[in-house]
């Protein structure tokens, strides 16, 4: 059982597209921020803010992308709850995959957690993207399964914590970084 005290280090990833009650894409995310703050989540940093080319490209308008390194006295459950409370409250609804929306926060890592076990999270991890654009995972997945692959991920993780190492691939952040594709990176820029 984990002293109430303790507490983990955890990496978020933070996105949106479209406007909330608080304005423009860019302010959900700061907001988004300090209602981490108001739940019990300790922020330690964030990266800068990135403009990402929507997708699939043209579904929408472009995303505003960020990650934070945050350090949580919860579990992984309960810290994920928090992130879909936090999406609801500034308008994030979940009927259709991939849809634009005001915000998405997605818990990415904590420490060196793998969950629930690595057999499923590299099976998730090998999906074709033709599945993962029509199947979601029923239970957390850690790490996130598909950041390895996201420039609109890493490249703002690169920002927090860019010595993490991947428990499964063996690779840091900026390795993994360094490894995206060019047309990956450069669909990624500073905002």
């Amino acid at each position: 059982m984990r002293d109430k005290n303790q507490r983990q280090n955890a990496y978020i990833a933070l996105g949106g597209n479209l406007a909330s009650d608080v304005g423009a894409p860019e302010d959900t995310l700061r907001a988004a921020l300090n209602a981490l703050s108001g739940a019990g989540v300790s922020v330690v940093s964030v990266s800068a803010l990135y403009r990402t080319d929507c997708f699939p490209k043209g579904a929408g308008p472009d995303f505003v992308n960020a990650c934070a390194h945050i350090e949580s006295p919860f579990g992984a459950e309960p810290l994920l709850q928090i992130l879909h409370e936090i999406e609801a409250a500034f308008g994030r609804t979940r009927e259709v995959r991939w849809a634009g929306r005001p915000l998405d926060i997605d818990l990415i890592a904590m420490g060196a957690e793998v969950c629930p076990t690595p057999e499923i999270v590299r099976g998730w991890m090998g999906l074709p993207i033709d599945q993962q654009m029509k199947t979601a995972p029923d239970q957390l997945i850690l790490p996130h399964p598909r950041l390895h692959e996201r420039g609109f991920v890493l490249i703002p993780l690169r920002d927090v914590a860019p010595d993490w190492i991947h428990p499964l691939l063996g690779k840091t952040v900026t390795q993994m970084c360094d490894e995206l594709p060019e047309s990956e990176r450069s669909g990624v820029k500073p905002l």
